[in-house]
């Protein structure tokens, strides 16, 4: 066909020149001439494919073109969807009148479809259901009898709606929080106003998963504005999809926090001195507690220090000892007198009992 066609250029170009005179107001008319037998080959009798890119949502059912153009009758003829990439590359094989299962790749199993009721009209196209991010690549539409084929490359995203929540306050400000989960490719998140201009956020937190799924997170803080509408924008540019989700904060709650915020202040510095005070107080309670524990120390030293002199000075020993005996003695007499009182008050129970009886 290459060939053929610099041929057909050629020989157009050929009657420009052997005419030795110049044809400038007749090129436009040559050039119409020459793609007009260039349609003529490519379209006499002869069955093409045409096919183009598509992108697929995770989950979703998905259509894979391919057609005949003439139209023809593929009913009857052997149909061949593959993928180089498998082993067994077979997605879907249509032959005699049905599919060929056996051939089939496993993961596609349950999954692909013909539109049989559009087989007479030239429609090969191929349904793919639930789709998988191993479902991605380059797909090949063929029809051995025809020896014509057409590629599909099929690109699978996933997408999920942010959602916005309260994270916090900051000098008088509000922390809002945006997080999406299950995006593929990697996504970007975006903040924006009321008016729709962007807002000035921290770097996102991007965690991929096990299931190579990508969750996205952010946080800003804003301030009280006109609208005081907030828009976080989650999107991804080569699968052409945008979520977003907006909030809108009340002016009295940018007051109510700013009240909170010189409310929290007062109470941290308050507490700071009270912990201050707590801690003053501790210490001087510690240095009195040693300061009698020394004392203490220091008088039972001067007691053993006494007792020590005493020993060592014979007379000092001996007055000791004599005051010692006195006191032995002393309580001695004393529990005898006690015992003597308490035998005659025993005899005057007994002579009173006595009488009573009488």
């Amino acid at each position: 066909m290459i060939t053929e066609t610099r041929n057909i250029q050629q020989s157009s170009m050929m009657l420009f020149h052997t005419d030795g005179k110049c044809l400038k107001p007749h090129l436009r008319t040559l050039r119409l001439l020459g793609f007009t037998l260039l349609l003529t080959y490519f379209c006499r009798g002869q069955s093409q494919l045409i096919g183009s890119p598509i992108i697929a949502t995770l989950g979703n059912d998905i259509i894979l073109p391919c057609q005949l153009e003439p139209v023809e009758d593929a009913t009857d003829l052997t149909l061949e969807w593959t993928r180089s990439d498998l082993d067994p590359r077979f997605v879907h094989v249509w032959r005699s009148g049905k599919e060929l299962v056996s051939k089939k790749h496993k993961s596609f199993e349950g999954r692909t479809s013909l539109f049989l009721d559009e087989l007479m009209f030239g429609n090969i196209s191929l349904k793919l259901s639930k789709v998988k991010l191993a479902d991605r690549g380059t797909y090949r539409c063929f029809i051995p009898a025809l020896d014509k084929q057409s590629f599909v490359q099929l690109d699978v995203g996933a997408v999920s709606s942010p959602v916005i929540s309260l994270a916090g306050t900051d000098k008088g400000g509000v922390v809002l929080q945006c997080e999406s989960k299950g995006w593929y490719p990697e996504p970007e998140v975006l903040w924006l106003d009321g008016e729709g201009n962007l807002l000035s956020a921290g770097p996102p937190e991007t965690v991929r998963g096990p299931d190579d799924l990508y969750t996205v997170s952010s946080r800003v803080t804003v301030e009280k504005r006109h609208s005081n509408s907030f828009t976080c924008r989650v999107q991804q540019k080569n699968i052409n999809q945008t979520r977003e989700t907006a909030i809108l904060i009340l002016d009295d709650f940018f007051e109510v926090q700013s009240s909170s915020s010189s409310t929290i202040t007062g109470l941290a510095v308050s507490l700071s001195v009270f912990v201050i005070l707590f801690i003053l107080l501790l210490l001087f309670s510690v240095w009195k507690w040693r300061q009698k524990k020394t004392n203490t120390k220091i008088s039972h030293r001067d007691e053993n220090d006494e007792e020590e002199n005493r020993t060592n000075d014979p007379e000092e020993t001996e007055a000791f000892t004599g005051e010692k005996v006195k006191k032995i003695k002393f309580e001695q007499q004393r529990r005898e007198e006690a015992e003597r009182e308490n035998q005659t008050l025993k005899e005057e129970l007994e002579t009173k009992k006595k009488e009573v009886c009488l």
